[in-house]
């Protein structure tokens, strides 16, 4: 019996541990179950799995013809794991002089024993992560994955490519401050449309979900977590880029002429407030010109003349003067308090009308009206300036706007020669902008337009948000007002400081502006030398006015400061192109129903693309074939459409397309792409027809 029970004592043992133990092991469970679940969850995150951020596709922004301002581009840092663990010697040791001689013949930078040298001297060390090459486009990559080792992945070839995007402006520095762009750094700075439309343009970032592989790789699974990244929409500007390239020469050809600071220029168009075309350009220490800051938007400065408009509209919309009312400018010169305002002309202008006051610019004959009839009651004028929005941000689309400053009576800095500066100009600031929305009014019958910059918002291509022309004030004087506002500036390019822009095909109305800057407390004077602003802004045709334009040149430093030479050179240049290439288009002449009109150049390109232009155009086209992508041909006043064939294996021709059209075609055809210049095709070399291999070059010249 002692046998028995000794077995029986010690199996009691054995189950009792046993119990013990499966009780401990289900209390543990439990308490991993419910009490430290989420710890071990976050261990199981962090260890097992991990989820990583999928960027998104950052929005285009298109021109007002869907032509590319920003784009985002994708490139790829490319690393090799060195010992991936799914990496056989076998594989290694077979494909390392292929995988070197590719990567010297595709990547340049060494030769292929160089590369053979420095993955073999990685390998050795453990590298996981050796770095090959940064900033590689995508056709390169695609050559890259073909080269022996990569070819077998990234799990048995070790081949990691991470990919960025990065932000491309293809017309280089036109419109470039407009455009803008992002700094979240520090500063977080959010610079034009980039900034103001970020979250239109950025998209849903997803994740994906990352799996810890024995060894120590990652690989990307499929997870409940997961979530797909969403493109940002494209923004759609005013903006027309043959315009604008027109406004940046022309700006840049006289601020290196006259050695200026800098300078702007901005076309609008008048009954929507659209920008046309807006360049700002700065030099650097380079000695050249940079878009480096939106001058047009964010310096208000002393206007000069430009502001004698609103002035002496002020007093013809309260009654207190009419254009014909006559003024004695005397030799040039008057005195207010210790203050002498001086005319141009040396022996001054004798008596003028105050529409000849307007035309040959007289600060003296302009002083002496405001202050006679308001130097009682200055909150009158003020007021009335007030009323034509004047004191009032324009509150744009994109952020950076200066501040326009209009003193009031009363003010601490408000004085006796307060009226008299404030009529030609000085005592009030306000940024090029804002002076040409003013002018654009007079021109748009009164109606005061904000400008605009965005017109729509895409979704793949469908339009899910539109922004319409807005209007500030319905009128910001009488209708008589307007138009004696309008003959007197009609008379500038007539009769007055502006004659130098008279010309016979069409009539340009407008303001000439010569400003001295201030240099803070030194006053206008630093070192004895005065620095000038020369404006001119205006619209044209003058009869049916269809765009107005402002041009601002700092600080010329070659003797020529005025108005009309420096500033009105550009704004000629600018809106005789216009004239060239949009009066047909836009503006109707008188019997024009009798004019044999001509069929316009279209170019060449996408089917469906041609199709809707000429359909908005009402231009007569005849198409006779089916092919996605045609050439145009003229004939009298109708549009004939031809197909241009795509062969495999043979460059097809892109010659009279736009680029957007040619990189398109070019690219899907596994060639890449070289262009100068701007436009249309003009040659493209190797020519159309010829054999090539995927990833040849091709090399376009544009042409306007």
């Amino acid at each position: 019996m002692a046998i028995r029970d000794e077995i029986v004592w010690r199996s009691g043992v054995v189950y009792f541990a046993i119990a013990v133990l499966a009780a401990a092991l289900l209390i543990r469970i439990l308490i991993l179950q419910y009490v430290q679940h989420g710890k071990w969850a976050d261990m199981s995150e962090r260890y097992v799995f991990k989820t990583g951020e999928i960027q998104a596709n950052r929005g285009d922004i298109l021109t007002d013809d869907g032509r590319l301002l920003a784009s985002s581009v994708p490139y790829y840092t490319i690393y090799m794991d060195t010992r991936s663990t799914g990496m056989t010697p076998s594989t290694f040791s077979g494909g390392i002089n292929g995988l070197s001689a590719g990567l010297a013949r595709y990547l340049g930078e060494r030769s292929a024993s160089g590369w053979k040298e420095l993955i073999i001297n990685a390998r050795k060390k453990g590298d996981r992560y050796l770095l090959i090459k940064r900033k590689v486009d995508y056709e390169t990559l695609k050559k890259l994955k073909e080269l022996p080792i990569f070819r077998e992945g990234q799990y048995k070839g070790g081949m990691v490519a991470q990919a960025e995007n990065r932000r491309i402006l293809p017309n280089n520095e036109l419109a470039a401050r407009t455009i803008g762009y992002l700094n979240l750094g520090n500063e977080g700075n959010e610079v034009g449309i980039e900034g103001s439309f970020d979250k239109e343009l950025a998209g849903r970032n997803g994740v994906a979900v990352k799996q810890r592989l024995t060894g120590g790789d990652w690989i990307t699974v499929d997870n409940t977590n997961s979530v797909e990244s969403v493109d940002g929409d494209d923004v759609v500007t005013t903006l027309d880029i043959d315009l604008q390239d027109v406004a940046a020469t022309a700006l840049v050809n006289q601020l290196r002429k006259h050695n200026a600071h800098h300078g702007c220029a901005v076309l609008m168009e008048v009954a929507t407030g659209d920008v046309k075309a807006i360049t700002n350009l700065e030099i650097g220490s380079d000695g050249d010109y940079h878009e480096t800051y939106n001058y047009a938007v964010g310096e208000s400065t002393e206007p000069g003349s430009t502001f004698k408009l609103p002035a002496l509209m002020a007093a013809l919309e309260d009654g207190v003067i009419d254009t014909g009312d006559i003024v004695d400018t005397g030799t040039g010169s008057v005195k207010f308090y210790n203050q002498i305002i001086r005319d141009t002309k040396e022996d001054g202008y004798g008596k003028l009308t105050v529409k000849q006051v307007f035309e040959k610019s007289s600060n003296v004959g302009t002083s002496k009206l405001i202050f006679e009839h308001y130097k009682e009651n200055p909150r009158e004028f003020v007021n009335r300036l007030y009323a034509m929005k004047l004191n009032e941000k324009l509150n744009l689309q994109i952020k950076g706007e200066g501040a326009p400053l209009v003193r009031y009576p009363g003010d601490k800095l408000w004085s006796g020669l307060s009226l008299p500066m404030m009529s030609h100009g000085y005592e009030v600031q306000m940024t090029p902008m804002q002076i040409l929305t003013f002018y654009n009014a007079v021109a748009n019958d009164g109606r005061m337009m904000r400008p605009r910059f965005v017109t729509e918002i895409l979704s793949n291509g469908s339009v899910i948000k539109r922004f319409g022309p807005e209007v500030i004030i319905n009128s910001i004087a009488s209708r008589s007002t307007i138009r004696k506002a309008m003959k007197m500036m009609e008379g500038v390019v007539e009769r007055g400081t502006a004659t130098n822009l008279n010309n016979q095909n069409y009539k340009i109305a407008g303001k000439t502006g010569t400003a001295q800057i201030a240099k803070g407390k030194s006053g206008y004077r630093q070192n004895a030398v005065i620095s000038y602003q020369a404006s001119f802004v205006g619209y044209f045709p003058a009869e049916n006015p269809l765009y107005s334009c402002i041009v601002v040149v700092n600080a010329p430093s070659n003797g020529v400061y005025y108005g009309n030479l420096v500033a009105g050179a550009v704004f000629r240049e600018i809106s005789d192109k216009v004239y060239a290439t949009r009066f047909f288009r836009d503006y109707k002449p008188e019997n024009s129903d009798n004019l044999i009109v001509a069929a316009p150049e279209v170019g060449n390109g996408y089917r469906e693309d041609l199709n809707e232009v000429l359909r908005n155009l009402n231009v007569r086209y005849r198409r006779t074939v089916d092919d996605e992508w045609v050439a145009t041909r003229e004939s009298g006043d109708t549009i004939r459409l031809a197909g241009i064939k795509i062969q495999r294996g043979l460059v097809p021709d892109v010659r009279g397309m736009s680029l957007r059209d040619a990189l398109f075609l070019l690219e899907n055809s596994g060639l890449r792409v070289r262009y100068t210049g701007k436009g249309r095709v003009l040659r493209q070399s190797p020519e159309h027809g010829a054999r090539y291999s995927p990833g040849s070059v091709v090399s376009l010249d544009m042409n306007m």
